[in-house]
């Protein structure tokens, strides 16, 4: 029983996890390329013989390629090109290095999909060509690449350093979007039109990210249009670029769209306890909507002691809560949220309890009182004004009432507290009586008193 127990717990954990270590490392080898070495994030080839001739891929039956952080292709005298589809399996790729191997060209297409941390190209006889123009970008805003010392081979096969390699009509590309007010209400349409330069003359795409709404675009050589249609307030703050693509780098230009549109109460729920009661919500809205709340119909005027807080905003989303100090019977009701601005509004209303009326079990008193906060005097306020304004005076009439009912608990207390102590001293003295060595019964008060000598 106690082997049993010892194999359970942390033990088999470790023990299932180093199988599963274990599972990976045969999966990969089973991968593995002739004349490289795998694991489960690795993949490695420097024997130069037999060598390899493409590069190297992990067949997906038996591995996944995604879990490869780190290639490393060296001494491969056979290996002269790598296609676009070779990488594109490895999303998850950080290193990568070919050391002296006998490629003479490189795109940037293969590896622009990858977030690579490290580069090395060192040791390749790469052919002077606009192809190999981007790897000189990169090293200009790539540290790794800024320490190697790469070099291409001329028409007349004279080593000449990239850093120095000029090529004519090859250059970056240049992207221009000519966006009118990208400030549109719900439900409307707007173009986008874009322009592109570039030599080589680039290829032009929209990059829209995750728009909700309906858009269609069209490309004619160095000019295209976006036309989004029944925009949806879903879509108000993300980005929009036009992208100018070409084999020495890309380019784009972006705008943040923008949607108006009225008021949603998304959220609104009974109020809760914490360090204070708190009537929570949310509500959509852009530009931002005023709030006011009503209590059981009338307006209900904030204070230090009553307040709205907003707590998580999310561009056009707000989450809060009405929050109440020590609230009593006496705020039990109907409360009534209204957010509105220039485009419309919207209301929700829920039933508050917070405590029982004196006298009733814990039940709510259909009769509540008109008007709770009414010499609270603050108006409506926008969502973003919700600080406490603690320089504010609360009622008299509500603060006095407080008062009186905290007078009458600690009256009622004491009273109690002084009966029960004299009670306490009677049945000690009637004790100590009644066990007395004089052998008195009970407890004298009087004694009689001769009236002659």
């Amino acid at each position: 029983m106690s082997s049993w127990t010892r194999w359970h717990g942390p033990a088999m954990a470790r023990l299932w996890g180093f199988c599963w270590l274990i599972v990976g490392f045969w999966r990969a080898a089973l991968a593995c390329p002739t004349s490289c070495k795998c694991s489960a994030s690795r993949i490695w080839c420097s024997d130069p013989s037999p060598g390899i001739v493409a590069f190297p891929r992990l067949e997906p039956s038996t591995a996944d390629p995604e879990n490869i952080t780190e290639i490393y292709i060296a001494n491969q005298k056979r290996l002269e090109i790598i296609n676009e589809d070779d990488v594109e399996a490895y999303a998850g790729l950080k290193n990568l290095n070919f050391t002296r191997n006998k490629l003479t060209i490189l795109s940037r297409k293969h590896f622009r999909h990858l977030d690579l941390s490290e580069l090395i190209l060192v040791g390749n006889p790469f052919r002077c060509s606009c192809d190999i123009m981007w790897i000189k970008t990169l090293q200009e805003t790539k540290p790794s690449l800024e320490t190697q010392d790469l070099y291409c081979l001329d028409e007349n096969s004279k080593n000449i350093s990239l850093a120095n390699l000029q090529i004519p009509n090859c250059g970056l590309p240049s992207a221009n979007l000519a966006a009118p007010n990208l400030t549109v209400e719900e439900g409307k349409s707007i173009t986008l039109s874009c322009s592109v330069a570039g030599d080589p003359v680039p290829n032009l795409y929209w990059d829209v990210g995750n728009l909700v709404s309906k858009h269609m675009n069209e490309t004619s050589y160095t000019q295209g249009s976006l036309r989004i249609t029944n925009i949806s307030s879903d879509d108000s703050g993300k980005q929009i670029s036009c992208v100018a693509e070409n084999l020495v780098g890309e380019d784009q230009d972006s705008v943040n769209l923008t949607v108006h549109f009225a008021p949603t109460i998304t959220f609104l729920e009974s109020p809760t306890s914490d360090h204070h009661w708190c009537i929570p919500f949310t509500v959509k809205g852009n530009p931002k909507p005023a709030l006011q709340w009503f209590y059981n119909g009338a307006i209900l005027n904030e204070s230090k002691y009553i307040c709205t807080k907003i707590h998580v905003t999310n561009h056009t989303e707000y989450h809060g809560c009405l929050q109440l100090d020590n609230p009593t019977h006496m705020n039990n009701g109907d409360y009534k949220l209204v957010a509105k601005n220039e485009y419309g509004k919207d209301e929700k209303q829920i039933s508050a309890h917070f405590m029982g009326w004196p006298g009733i079990d814990d039940g709510a008193n259909p009769n509540y009182p008109d008007v709770i906060y009414e010499d609270y005097g603050t108006a409506a306020n926008d969502i973003g004004d919700t600080t406490n304004r603690s320089n504010e005076i609360p009622s008299t009439d509500v603060a006095d009432k407080t008062g009186r009912e905290h007078l009458s608990v600690y009256a009622v207390v004491v009273i109690a507290s002084v009966v029960g102590f004299c009670l306490l001293v009677m049945l000690f003295l009637l004790k100590l009586a009644r066990h007395s060595k004089f052998g008195m019964k009970g407890f004298v008060l009087f004694h009689k008193i001769p009236l002659d000598g």
